[in-house]
């Protein structure tokens, strides 16, 4: 059975014991953390560690920030890397698995005018492999795994698929880089998600997971049990992580997930 975790702002509560405790009651496994820039996640260390001393799990964190690894401009993208070596760093002093963070987010797309971004294929890829060498080797030095998240291509225009993540990681070289696959992303984006996910097996280390619409699983039209089998066949041992917006009462949305995806083969 996977386990499944909840996104901290998903769950009502104010402290991160008190989303424990309603995420252990609607049957989630873990927290997953959000982190935001100027280095707020690190200034969050000791209610983390309070947290984690009063039993509440977070093995994964992934970004809220305004820029990332892959900006145009030089200076926030030297910004976006440190803030990453520090989300990691955090992570990993929790016991946790990982930092997940898109190569940009909302900067260009090819989909939307002018259509050409300022910098071509060559330079974006010698952007992101730079970006991802060094935030892997900082990964491997902490004992952690830094995700690259495919974004839809009205996101981000230059990593939408799994095979793009793979082809970067392929040459990376390091076991301290994996994909972080979300269904929503690939529902848009991959010919066949199910099938995407077992060719790319060797390189998946975290999972999130929204239905087509991004709202909560079972609020769309994903086919859940083909997805999930997917990953029971690759035997991936991760969480899933509820990344999503929320339709009906918000309460009864986010208790609603685990049953669901239990019940659709997770």
């Amino acid at each position: 059975m996977l386990k499944i975790a909840a996104q901290e702002q998903l769950l009502p509560g104010e402290t991160l014991q008190e989303k424990w405790d309603f995420a252990q009651s609607a049957g989630y496994a873990a927290i997953e953390l959000r982190a935001k820039g100027d280095l707020h996640f690190a200034s969050r260390l000791p209610e983390l560690r309070q947290a984690r001393k009063d039993g509440v799990v977070m093995p994964t964190v992934c970004v809220e920030m305004l820029h990332f690894f892959g900006a145009f401009d030089d200076t926030l993208r030297r910004d976006a890397i440190e803030q990453m070596k520090s989300q990691l760093s955090v992570i990993a002093e929790l016991g946790g698995r990982g930092a997940q963070t898109p190569a940009s987010y909302g900067m260009f797309s090819r989909r939307l005018p002018p259509f050409e971004p300022p910098r071509s294929e060559e330079q974006d890829r010698e952007v992101l492999l730079s970006g991802l060498t060094e935030l892997g080797e900082h990964a491997a030095r902490e004992g952690v795994t830094l995700y690259l998240e495919p974004l839809n291509r009205y996101e981000d225009h230059m990593v939408n698929r799994l095979e793009q993540a793979a082809d970067l990681l392929k040459e990376v070289g390091l076991d301290s880089v994996k994909i972080g696959i979300d269904s929503y992303h690939m529902n848009i984006e991959e010919t066949d998600p199910a099938a995407a996910v077992v060719a790319h097996a060797a390189y998946i280390g975290h999972a999130q997971v929204s239905d087509s619409n991004r709202f909560q699983p079972g609020a769309g039209h994903l086919d859940w049990p083909a997805w999930l089998g997917a990953l029971h066949t690759i035997g991936y041992d991760g969480y899933l992580a509820a990344e999503c917006r929320l339709t009906g009462d918000p309460i009864e949305a986010v208790r609603s997930v685990p049953a669901f995806l239990k019940g659709s083969g997770a």
